[in-house]
């Protein structure tokens, strides 16, 4: 009798504790069917810590994937991932845990095991698109990380609390307002959220001071923020009229969410007042955003015809009966589509889950074509991260602030600035005569085929530099007094990278020869080789620039042979140079040949010093001297004395 007494009581033990998991399991389940997701995931977790034995495992992997959900609704992605793996571990019957622990490591931008739990929710259900949109995410994530766009992402410390921020929205002509939803502990009321565990959402308002600084956000004044959620607001083209959102919660029923509108007058809000889109009590209606002509409203909804999740939709303001549209599946997917924004020009920013993106919500561009249709468009790294990034607003330009919870491990949002840095394109060089030294003074001219024309005077040691733009073609001149024009064309790059390109002008003083490099002949002869010609070309560009100058072409031999020998050699070769040029096109009587055979030897410039060193700046290279070097020597100043030089005899020259 004792012996059974102690095993009714140990049975009755079991039953009552049986029966308290199942009430408290009861409990959760009712608070997470009323949305109450932070209560609902504490209730889960007591009730999974004490579920021990091993009879037990699998209520183990239930209650871990409800609690999962739980942390999924709560963007909390570390928590969620941990309880999905605890659910996959217990057993847990159905597949979509593995769907949600794909997710979840999306959400925190572990792509490669993402994928993989992707690719195992696809092996088991190969007709869900979700799976295959979250590897394309996946792998084009590991590619956008990699190759960023040019925007400028930066954390606005001034606009964040220790809570929430989110939904960002400026007003004003000037930009001078921005609108911020935030859950700070400034917010109304004392009540935590059962959903977020934070307080209930208010907006508040930052402005601009007389210095043009922003000033922190205070909280809105007006009957707008009460003790449930408020927030995310729009506003008509002419600034006179708000649109916001209000989330509104009673005990026994599903959150209620409604758009509000608010009018303006001597610089108030008047009480928002209930925008009713159509007669419906179950559905949600939220995140409004007024057109840029001010004839629409686009809100997003879970109401019944959509493509699954919540899709956003648009409707007349002025003929509001019959003109509700859902955006169609350019746009809208099985997922969420969340956040609508519209530019000026037409643009329309959204968030979603639903197409392929770097993990949670993403933000999307979308440019309006024909019949209703999108060319869609993901904003990529830096933009978009691993979290959800959602409720972008711009200023003026490729600039402005959106919100998102990336790098927060509670999945609590923030507001961030983005700027886009354009392409920076530019020319720098140097304008140097013959001898390389800087030409003081000298004048840069550079002009477009997109109409655009520069001028610059370089600095003292010769130096320019231009900014320049993409894909455009260029022509430049230099030149400076006492010197020759110079021109040169080139076309930059058309990449979204930035170019540094480098230009050298070199630039032939009038008042002294210009040695030509690169002239050669035969031995004993005066025919041109073939690669003399390039360096004569660029003689012929010269004189084309500088069609009213006259040239001597003179041409000089070294130490070796008779006086007679040498004369007649370099006059031949004088006239080789100057026959050439007049097949080029350029008129013979600006070119005159002259062969000075052994008679001037070259003075070492400062240029040749450097690349003779054995040679002092100002040495003459005539035979006495040259008599005295070693044999490698002397054969270097024997080939510096073979050239070929022009100088200038007037710029006086006209052409008939």
């Amino acid at each position: 009798m004792k012996f059974s007494y102690k095993i009714l009581l140990l049975f009755t033990a079991v039953l009552i504790l049986y029966g308290c998991r199942s009430a408290k399991l009861s409990v959760a389940d009712e608070q997470f069917a009323r949305g109450e997701y932070y209560n609902a995931a504490s209730t889960y977790k007591k009730v999974y810590n004490k579920l021990r034995t091993k009879e037990e495992r699998p209520q183990r992997g239930i209650v871990a994937y409800r609690m999962g959900n739980c942390y999924r609704l709560m963007n909390n992605s570390s928590r969620a991932a941990a309880a999905f793996q605890n659910a996959i571990r217990y057993k847990y019957p159905d597949s979509t845990a593995i769907l949600y622990l794909a997710q979840s490591l999306h959400k925190q931008g572990k792509y490669v095991a993402a994928k993989k739990a992707y690719e195992e929710y696809s092996a088991l259900n190969p007709t869900d698109t979700l799976a295959l949109i979250g590897i394309e995410g996946c792998n084009n994530a590991i590619k956008w990380k990699e190759a960023p766009t040019r925007y400028e992402v930066k954390t606005a410390k001034l606009f964040n609390s220790r809570r929430s921020d989110f939904c960002p929205m400026l007003y004003g002509s000037d930009y001078d307002q921005i609108y911020i939803t935030s859950t700070t502990e400034k917010a109304m009321g004392d009540k935590k959220s059962e959903i977020t565990g934070m307080k209930n959402a208010d907006l508040f308002v930052a402005k601009k001071n007389e210095r043009g600084e922003w000033e922190r956000p205070e909280p809105l004044e007006g009957d707008f923020n009460t003790e449930f959620d408020e927030g995310i607001v729009s506003f008509s083209p002419d600034g006179q009229t708000m649109y916001l959102t209000k989330a509104r919660r009673d005990p026994n029923v599903s959150t209620s969410v409604e758009i509000y509108t608010s009018t303006r007058s001597d610089a108030q809000w008047s009480a928002p007042q209930k925008f009713e889109v159509i007669p419906d009590t179950l559905s949600t209606f939220g995140h409004p955003a007024v057109s840029h002509d001010g004839e629409y409203l686009y809100f997003v909804s879970n109401m019944p015809g959509g493509y699954g999740g919540k899709d956003i939709w648009r409707i007349s303001l002025k003929e509001r009966q019959g003109s509700l549209l859902n955006l169609g599946p350019d746009i809208n997917t099985a997922g969420d589509e969340d956040f609508p924004y519209v530019r000026n020009d037409g643009t329309l920013y959204f968030s979603s889950d639903g197409h392929p993106g770097m993990g949670g919500l993403d933000i999307f561009k979308a440019i309006p074509l024909e019949n209703n249709h999108w060319q869609i468009e993901n904003m990529r790294n830096p933009i978009n991260s691993a979290g959800d990034d959602f409720g972008i607003t711009f200023a003026n330009g490729e600039n402005g602030y959106f919100s998102s919870n990336r790098g927060d491990a509670r999945g609590y949002d923030h507001i961030f600035s983005f700027a886009y840095n354009p392409v920076k394109v530019t020319i720098e060089g140097t304008v140097l005569d013959k001898d390389e030294e800087p030409v003081k003074n000298a004048i840069i001219r550079i002009v477009g085929n997109d109409g655009t024309i520069q001028k610059e005077v370089a600095r003292d040691d010769g130096s320019f530099k231009f900014s320049l733009q993409r894909g455009v073609k260029y022509v430049m001149l230099a030149g400076a007094k006492g010197y020759l024009n110079q021109r040169q064309e080139f076309e930059s790059d058309t990449t979204q990278e930035d170019a540094n390109y480098w230009v050298d002008f070199i630039l032939p003083a009038i008042n002294k020869p210009s040695l030509i490099e690169n002239v050669f002949y035969d031995f004993d002869k005066a025919d041109l080789r073939p690669e003399t010609k390039t360096a004569l070309d660029e003689l012929v560009v010269i004189l084309n620039e500088n069609p009213n100058v006259t040239i001597e072409m003179a041409s000089h031999t070294d130490r070796w042979g008779s006086d007679k020998y040498n004369n007649e050699l370099s006059q031949r070769r004088a006239q080789s140079v100057i026959d050439y040029l007049i097949s080029k096109g350029i008129n013979k009587e600006r070119l005159q040949p002259h062969g000075y055979g052994k008679t001037k030897p070259k003075t070492i410039t400062k240029r040749l010093a450097k690349l003779y060193p054995q040679f002092k700046e100002g040495t003459l290279l005539d035979e006495k001297f040259i008599n005295t070097l070693s044999e490698e020597d002397q054969d270097a100043a024997d080939q510096i004395n073979r050239r070929t030089e022009f100088q200038v005899l007037s710029l006086t020259f006209q052409m008939n």
